[in-house]
Order: C-alpha cells, then structure tokens, then sequence
C-alpha cells in the first residue's frame, strides 16, 4: 500500500521509539499469559490495547492515512515490525498480523468497491478478523499451482469444494481468500486458479480442527486450521481480480509478507538474544561463577549478535529495492532472506534454551512457544530448500549464458 504522505528520518525515530515504549510497557508484561490462554479470556485487554494504540496515533502502521493508519511505505514499516515482532502478541495489536495484513493489502490493490466496502474498511479497522486458505494436505504446499479445491460456475454463483489446512487465524475469523482452480483446462498451469472471497457463515464450510503444532492446538489468532468447503455457493463477484489470476495475486500478496515475515523474526531474535544475554549474566554455575564467563557462552552472544545484524541488513536493503523496484526485480533477494533469516532464527532460539537449561523447555518463557511455532519458519512461504534451489538456479542462469 503507497503512503499517504513522507516522514522524515527524524521522525520516523520518534515513531519508533513511541512504539518500543508501547510493546516495552503495555505488551511484554502480558504476552506469556496469553499466548498460554485461552486466548478468548484476554480478547477484553487486547481490545483495550487496540484503542490505546489508535488514540496515540500508531494503529495500522501499514494503511494509507486517508484509510485510518500511518501511511509508512514497505522499509519504514519493516523497522515497526521488528519492534512489533518481539511479542507474539504484537503485531496483532496493532492490527497488522499476518494473514490479516496480506488479505489488506490483496484487496486494496485488487478488489472491487464492493469487497471494500463490506469486507476491506472492517478488516482495517480491527473490527474483523480474517484467514488465506490455499495449502492443503494431500499436496505439496511448495508448489502451489498443484490444487484439488475447484470452484465451479453456477448460474451467477461459485460452487467451491475441496479440503484446506494450515488455514492461519480461520478460528474467530469472519472471511477467507479461498485460491481454488476455476479453468482446469488453462494452458498454463499458473493460470488454472481464481481468489475468490467466502464469508465462513457460508453453508458447507467447516473448521474441522485447529491442527495441534508440537502439542498446542492453539486458538483464535494463534491457531492454524483444517478447513473443508462442501458445495459453498458465493457469487461470482466475489472473485477477486481476474479469472485465472490466483498464482500472480499470490506471489503479489507473499513478495512484500516475506519482508514481513523476515522482520518479524529479527524482532523474535532480539528479544530472544536479550533474554539470553541476561540469564547468561544472572545464572551462577557456583559461587562468584556467572555461566556469561564461558567460553562458549561467549561465542553464541557473538555469534548470534553477528548474524541479526547482517539479517536486519539483508532485510532492510530487500526492502528498499522492492520499494524502488517492485517485486519481481528482488526474486533473488527474496529467496535469500527467506532461508537465511529463518536459519538464524532457529539458531538464535535454540542457543537461548541450551543457556537457560532446564527452564528454557519450559512454558515459563516465550522460548518454548516460540521453538514450537517458529520451527515452520523454514518451512512455510516456500521452504528453504526449494528458495535455495530457485536462488542457486538463477544465479546459474547468468553463467550458462555467457
């Protein structure tokens, strides 16, 4: 989404600084209570962060000001999500969570007023909730043009079938982005699917479960579920964009979610490197005796420091050049900070449990909760194998042709 109006340098510290005090003050002190639920009982506080956060200026970061948010452009915005990312909690209050914000930014560069209207100004005003259904079980979510869910005309109507999960958010939420084949005979395999809106009051859509991750089933925003659609009737105008258009409106909504992702782990990172560096200095091994004074303890702080900062970087400068250049000219970038930026994640995590033993295993720190969900960091958005393979082959590309 373009910004309404530019803030200057200066400015955008001062943002940034309002925003560390709000996740420092209002956030952190709560998020392990909720993340340990039942979410449902803390919905009352969260709603109440929501208008705190809108009476000082800093909800929606993401939306045009003319739409009810701050009108930062993709770099700015990406410095707010690594604030935001250190609570699991927080890009939710500030209602730029994902599915939610990609579900935006998808329907207000390509839905109808209509959509806009009755689904779009809701979503933006946090009054809503809403998924992205488009992995299912019996296919390779790598490879997205292979879908067994079809939508097929009727009259004026859609007729939807097929089976979804790792549908993020679809318990509480009001509508899904349904990617289903609508010309099964395209000549191109890119070209087969349709997004199509479908409000979950629809008859024949079921929540079938929340799929447990590592145990925890999770709820509400913090759940992924299994999903089944079974002669859901929607009108045609509910497609969005274009007949045949799912697979470039999908790379269109993942290009800029991938930045968003990549900060919001470096934010994950740097709460997890604090808490490292704190039980490393506050953990006596025997008297006099800090565990910060070994070695290795010492090489994993270094270490872990080296690498956020070169993901930041990464991150930042992808950023920029998409924001300068559009998506397709940062493929390769793209693909790079995805796998490296999960790796270090993972990296970071697990070092910050091996040094806070015993007690890092356990539902007493976000560490447990973050190893639990973040471990599909290398996995969903395309996994890193299959980023690596693509990145290694473009590079390849420019060999063979000289």
């Amino acid at each position: 989404m373009q910004p309404t109006q530019e803030i200057s340098p200066e400015q955008l510290q001062e943002l940034l600084k309002a925003y560390r005090q709000f996740v420092e003050k209002e956030i952190f002190p709560i998020d392990l209570q909720v993340v340990r639920g039942p979410f449902k009982q803390y919905l009352p506080r969260l709603k109440a962060l929501r208008e705190q956060a809108k009476s000082l200026g800093l909800f929606a970061p993401h939306l045009p000001k003319n739409e009810g948010g701050l009108g930062l452009n993709l770099l700015q915005f990406a410095h707010v999500s690594e604030i935001l990312g250190q609570s699991p909690i927080g890009h939710y209050v500030f209602n730029c969570a994902a599915p939610d914000i990609g579900n935006m930014e998808l329907l207000h560069q390509f839905g109808s007023e209509e959509q806009k209207a009755k689904w779009l100004g809701p979503l933006q005003r946090g009054e809503i909730r809403s998924c992205f259904a488009m992995t299912e079980p019996d296919f390779a979510g790598s490879n997205p043009v292979n879908l067994a869910t079809t939508a097929v005309v009727d009259g004026e109507d859609y007729l939807i079938n097929g089976h979804k999960w790792f549908t993020t958010a679809a318990d509480g939420a009001q509508f899904t982005i349904v990617m289903a084949v609508t010309n099964p005979n395209a000549s191109s395999p890119y070209q087969k699917a349709s997004m199509i809106l479908l409000p979950l009051d629809t008859p024949g859509y079921t929540l079938v479960r929340n799929i447990p991750i590592m145990g925890e089933a999770g709820e509400d925003y913090l759940s992924h579920a299994e999903v089944k659609f079974e002669q859901c009737r929607v009108p045609l105008t509910n497609r969005i964009g274009l007949e045949g258009q799912g697979f470039a409106l999908a790379q269109e909504r993942l290009g800029p979610g991938r930045i968003h992702h990549c900060m919001r782990w470096i934010g994950i990172c740097e709460r997890v490197f604090d808490m490292m560096c704190t039980r490393a200095l506050s953990r006596e091994l025997e008297v006099g005796k800090v565990l910060a004074e070994k070695q290795t303890i010492q090489n994993w702080i270094a270490e872990s420091r080296a690498e956020i900062k070169a993901s930041r970087l990464m991150v930042l400068d992808t950023a920029q050049k998409m924001q300068e250049l559009g998506a397709k000219a940062v493929k390769e970038d793209i693909s790079t900070i995805k796998f490296f930026v999960a790796d270090v994640l993972m990296k970071v995590v697990d070092r910050a449990i091996q040094v806070h033993g015993a007690l890092g295993i356990t539902d007493d720190t976000l560490l447990s909760f973050w190893y639990r969900h973040e471990r599909g960091a290398r996995i969903y958005d395309g996994p890193d194998e299959v980023h690596k393979s693509a990145l290694a082959r473009s590079i390849l590309k420019n060999y063979s042709s000289k």
